[in-house]
């Protein structure tokens, strides 16, 4: 077993949001060697739901997301809103599919996660 290490969600992005996207919606992964979040049992495609609309997409459909432009915040990382359904709090994003990752992610497991330490970069 990895190494776990307790991240906000709000500060999460890249492979530890997906991870936790991973285990918010009970999506079985794994970290290949070039830590990679992967689809178990074997697919050999990545699992990049905050990045790839193709996975992401669905999850946003699922879940009825909903997402805001703020072109008035000059900080690029909190360029969108977003969150699924019912969801009290949005949290921000870079993109819209990141923003809505994030807060599916604080709804369904709190305002912490614990990732596997080798997904955070130095």
């Amino acid at each position: 077993m990895t190494d776990l290490i307790e991240v906000r969600v709000s500060n999460l992005i890249g492979a530890p949001l997906d991870w936790a996207v991973a285990k918010a919606e009970a999506v079985p992964v794994f970290i290949d060697h070039q830590r990679w979040v992967r689809k178990l049992p074997d697919d050999t495609s990545a699992w990049r739901p905050s990045w790839n609309w193709t996975q992401g997409g669905p999850l946003f459909d699922k879940h009825l997301g909903s997402a805001h432009h703020n072109p008035h915040l000059e900080d690029n990382s909190c360029r969108y809103s977003a969150g699924p359904a019912g969801a009290g709090i949005w949290l921000y994003g870079p993109t819209a599919l990141v923003a809505f990752c994030r807060t599916l992610v604080l709804t369904k497991l709190g305002d912490t996660v614990q990732v596997p330490k080798e997904l955070i970069y130095d």
